[in-house]
C-alpha cells in the first residue's frame, strides 16, 4: 500500500507541474493582416477622407475599426456617416464591418470640418481595433499622410 500512494502522489505532481505551463488545449489567436488604402482631400476648412479596409489573411476578421486623427482639431459640429464617432477634438473612429481573407471591406467616406483653415494637415490612419485576430505586419494599417490644402487627392 505504501508504494501506491507514493506512486500516485508522484504521479500527481508531474501533472500539476505540466498544467503550469499553459492550459490543456489552448488556442493561439487568429491572425490577419489589416490593410488601409484611401485617399485624403482637403479645400479651405473641409476635408475628405475615403478608404477602403482590407484583410491580407490569413485569418477571416469578424469586425473591426479605424481611427482617423488630424493634426489639427475639428470644428466643434460634424455630421459623421453611421459606424463612426468622435473620440476626442481631433479623432474619429469608424467601424469596417467583416473582413474577409483577400477581401476588401465597404468604402467608408468621411468628411469632417477643420477648427481652423490650414495650409497643411497630417491624418494618421490606423487600425484601433482589430476583432481579436494577431497582426504581426503593422506597416499597412498604420499611416501618416500630408495632406496640402490644395484641393488635390493624396492618396495612402
Amino acid at each position: 500500500m505504501r508504494m501506491g500512494r507514493w506512486v500516485s502522489g508522484v504521479c500527481g505532481a508531474v501533472v500539476v507541474a505540466a498544467g503550469a505551463a499553459g492550459p490543456a488545449g489552448a488556442v493561439a489567436a487568429p491572425e490577419a493582416d489589416l490593410v488601409f488604402h484611401g485617399s485624403a482631400v482637403m479645400k479651405g476648412d473641409e476635408m475628405e477622407v475615403r478608404l477602403t479596409p482590407g484583410n491580407n489573411g490569413p485569418s477571416d476578421v469578424q469586425d473591426a475599426s479605424v481611427l482617423l486623427r488630424w493634426s489639427v482639431p475639428l470644428a466643434g459640429v460634424q455630421r459623421l456617416p453611421g459606424g463612426c464617432a468622435r473620440t476626442d477634438e481631433r479623432t474619429v473612429v469608424c467601424e469596417t464591418g467583416a473582413l474577409a481573407v483577400d477581401g476588401a471591406g465597404q468604402q467608408i467616406k468621411v468628411a469632417v470640418r477643420l477648427g481652423k483653415h490650414p495650409a497643411e494637415v497630417t491624418l494618421e490612419v490606423a487600425a484601433s481595433w482589430n476583432g481579436g485576430v494577431v497582426d504581426r505586419d503593422r506597416t499597412n494599417d498604420q499611416l501618416k499622410v500630408l495632406v496640402l490644402g490644395t484641393g488635390d487627392a493624396y492618396a495612402f
